[in-house]
């Protein structure tokens, strides 16, 4: 992206921290967890998912509290696989923040649609702070998707343009139907035409 990312990398390390604590802490929270899992497509092209994507919604989460607008993730496929992510937001003073993080798909899954990401700093890579990816609606055209993790805890409803007013609406079925509350989705603001800075 044309726009230059001022040099604080002591608050990326905090914003990789707070993921990590999220991620680690969230499977063995108090709250019940739903009888059964959510579904998940039947299979990813890493290829194609590949790119940047705009976030259009997603649940409230304490790693994206600085987030106000211009949400992305960009994916970025590596020859072994693993796929290297860097999710960018615009804070309210107009900064912008970033953390980069890697995925991989999750045990012996083969489809591609269960991956595990971590946000946490090489120092720690230790630890067992992968948290759930799961892709559980896919355009069949990949402009947009719903990921998500399995306790339904964190939701984002992704897209390749971030001008498409209705499509939160046209999801809504689709979110029900995998178990989640779309009245708790907080929509997200993009700044131009289809999100460009």
């Amino acid at each position: 992206m044309p726009v230059p990312l001022p040099s604080r990398p002591q608050k990326l390390t905090r914003l990789a921290a707070a993921a990590v604590i999220t991620l680690v802490a969230g499977p063995w929270s108090a709250a019940a967890a739903p009888a059964s899992v959510p579904t998940v497509v039947p299979s990813v092209d890493l290829s194609r998912y590949a790119g940047r994507w705009y976030e259009i919604a997603r649940y409230p989460n304490r790693f994206q509290k600085q987030c106000v607008s211009d949400v992305t993730a960009e994916y970025v496929l590596q020859p072994d696989g693993r796929i290297t992510v860097i999710n960018r937001c615009r804070r309210a003073d107009g900064t912008w923040d970033e953390a980069k993080g890697v995925a991989r798909r999750a045990g012996a899954d083969t489809s591609n649609a269960k991956l595990e990401v971590r946000f946490a700093p090489a120092f720690l890579s230790f630890l067992p702070v992968w948290g759930d990816y799961w892709v559980m609606d896919l355009a069949p055209d990949y402009s947009h998707a719903i990921v998500g993790s399995p306790d339904r805890k964190y939701l984002w409803v992704l897209a390749r343009g971030a001008n498409d007013p209705a499509l939160l609406g046209r999801l809504e079925p689709t979110i029900r139907a995998l178990g989640f509350d779309p009245g708790q989705l907080q929509p997200t603001r993009h700044a131009g035409a289809g999100g460009d800075r």
